[in-house]
């Protein structure tokens, strides 16, 4: 089959179209014929090497984390799907490689795609989805009346979490640029701040939830509006000592993953709130929730542009320069073989 495949890591050179071996389907598993595929910064970030200590994938591998597409076989084992069903999925850490024709994955990470979505904008919408879904309802446990903070709220992870917080019945303040104000807006933010204009921690206080997926100095300061009590969670941030566990790391990694996130947690704890490192994983469960609130109207993909399969490093290179303007950037699969 046809795949992008990293080669090695370092740079965009390590990236490479090239025929694979079609996927082994085991009893658990469904195969799906990819129709789309999204563009997400653990993508890039993977290709260059910079998760190897935590994501250590042996190269060649076949890059990719989000898909939609068609079930063409199933396993002896699997009861959810059948032949012809429309899924959408994020694959398993260690079961990446959406970038291709076809992949394999286990049921459980699989969901019925919503009904109301175009397979593009399906494709666009199972990582960011779950990160939103994990930080606010599992990890932040947002109940009505709370105040939310969702830095870069026309990004792929911002334009998803402001409209859950709403349904979560959440008072929502993002972080956006001028050229997206009506867009958040439009999403569901009650709270708009302009960042070319103001510094957020100057006019937003006593929140109760911070999602941020910046990391930096947008970390630090975000500890600065938050009430005593309040939570921090970050995607973009160091990694912190609950994420080596979960991740069954051996006790060096998981002394360095601590030593990463001192700095930040010392700080959080001087003012009374917590920090936490926030890394997605797969939940067809949770992707069966999400597209029930996508296909009643409550949740809307926000889909910036689609590139063919065969323009996915330049889809990559789009995304990952900041071009795109607000949303996901995503790649359709051109004609793949029966």
């Amino acid at each position: 089959m046809k795949a992008f495949v990293v080669e090695r890591y370092g740079d965009k050179s390590g990236l490479r179209a090239g025929e694979m071996p079609d996927p082994q389907v085991g009893a658990d598993d469904v195969l799906v014929r990819v129709h789309a595929a999204s563009v997400n910064p653990l993508d890039y970030k993977t290709r260059d090497g910079e998760f190897k200590a935590i994501l250590p994938y042996r190269v060649p591998f076949i890059l990719g984390n989000d898909l939609s597409g068609v079930v063409i076989k199933v396993g002896e084992a699997v009861t959810r799907f059948a032949v012809g069903d429309e899924v959408y999925a994020r694959p398993a850490k260690d079961r990446i490689g959406t970038f291709a024709e076809f992949i394999a994955l286990h049921q459980d990470d699989v969901a019925v795609k919503p009904a109301s979505l175009t397979m593009e904008e399906a494709a666009s919408l199972p990582l960011v989805a779950l990160t939103s879904w994990q930080a606010l309802v599992e990890r932040a446990d947002v109940q009505p009346g709370q105040k939310v903070l969702i830095h870069a709220g026309s990004g792929g992870v911002g334009t998803i979490a402001i409209q859950l917080a709403k349904q979560l019945g959440a008072t929502v303040a993002t972080t956006t640029s001028t050229a997206n104000v009506d867009l958040v807006k439009s999403l569901g933010a009650d709270v708009v701040v302009d960042y070319r204009k103001q510094d957020f921690e100057t006019v937003l206080r006593d929140y109760d939830v911070v999602l941020d997926p910046l990391g930096g100095k947008t970390l630090e300061k975000s500890l600065q509006v938050l009430r005593p009590g309040g939570k921090v969670i970050s995607i973009a941030g160091p990694p912190d000592p609950d994420f080596a566990r979960e991740l069954g790391a051996n006790p060096v990694i998981k002394l360095a993953i601590s030593a990463l996130s001192f700095r930040t947690r010392r700080r959080a704890r001087r003012r009374h709130v917590t920090y936490s490192f926030l890394f997605m994983s797969s939940s067809g469960d949770q992707l069966r929730e999400l597209a029930a609130l996508v296909d009643a109207g409550r949740i809307r993909p926000v889909v910036d542009r689609v590139f063919p399969f065969e323009s996915t490093p330049e889809a990559l290179d789009y995304a990952e320069e900041g071009r795109a303007k607000a949303g996901k950037v995503v790649v359709r699969m051109q004609g793949p073989r029966a």
